[in-house]
């Protein structure tokens, strides 16, 4: 099964996703990890990507599309993958169908209210990238990290300011991909959330179960 995760910024694609990898046994392809890896690398790339993540922009197509191509091939051709963060235009989406074949896509529909209640309450560990909510997912030690006691920072792209630009280039730049895909009559699976506390592995669940419907799992 190749699935992608669709999602404005904070709607839950990296919870959600590292969940279901682990229930399926497919690979995680996360551009956000990905290019945060990246950007401790000091390289003129590391630089580039930096730039654009930090102002709360898309990563250039063709720098996208390279770590990619690299990702899908590292996979072993019995796996499929979910793949989040990308395609983010309708231009990317087109390289990808040279790439790979999509069989689902996972859509979380998620209030702009909420994801910016999530984002700025949350906080990153500066040394393992562990994810804490200071509203609902809080460390035993404040801006300390529970599992390595590392230093608790918030990303810079995580202020409301930037969170409301986010959100306005996933509407006009990435929401057309829905219409993409529904073109290509690939299937949609949709989980429409209403509440900031909603447990994570509840909405996996009814994934799975949806996954089974159409018999990709």
């Amino acid at each position: 099964m190749n699935a992608l995760i669709f999602g404005a910024p904070g709607s839950g694609k990296g919870t959600y996703g590292a969940r279901l990898q682990a229930k399926l046994g497919v690979d995680l392809i996360a551009m956000g990890d990905i290019f945060r890896g990246i950007m401790k690398d000091g390289t003129p790339l590391a630089k580039t990507v930096t730039s654009y993540v930090e102002a709360g922009l898309l990563v250039p197509d063709d720098i996208a599309l390279e770590v990619v191509k690299k990702s899908i091939a590292a996979i072993h051709k019995d796996r499929g993958f979910i793949l989040d963060g990308y395609p983010r235009t309708l231009a990317q989406a087109e390289e990808l169908d040279r790439i790979a074949k999509i069989d689902v896509v996972l859509q979380l529909d998620v209030p702009d209210w909420i994801i910016v209640e999530r984002l700025s309450a949350r906080r990153v560990c500066r040394n393992c990238a562990s994810v804490y909510n200071m509203r609902f997912l809080k460390p035993k030690v404040d801006e300390a990290c529970d599992k390595c006691g590392g230093v608790l920072f918030q990303r810079q792209d995580d202020n409301p300011v930037v969170i409301k630009m986010r959100l306005e280039i996933y509407q006009h730049e990435t929401c057309p991909l829905l219409r993409y895909y529904k073109g290509r009559n690939v299937p949609f699976i949709v989980h429409s959330s209403d509440s900031l506390d909603e447990p994570p592995d509840a909405v996996v669940e009814d994934f799975i179960a949806e996954l089974r419907k159409l018999k990709l799992i």
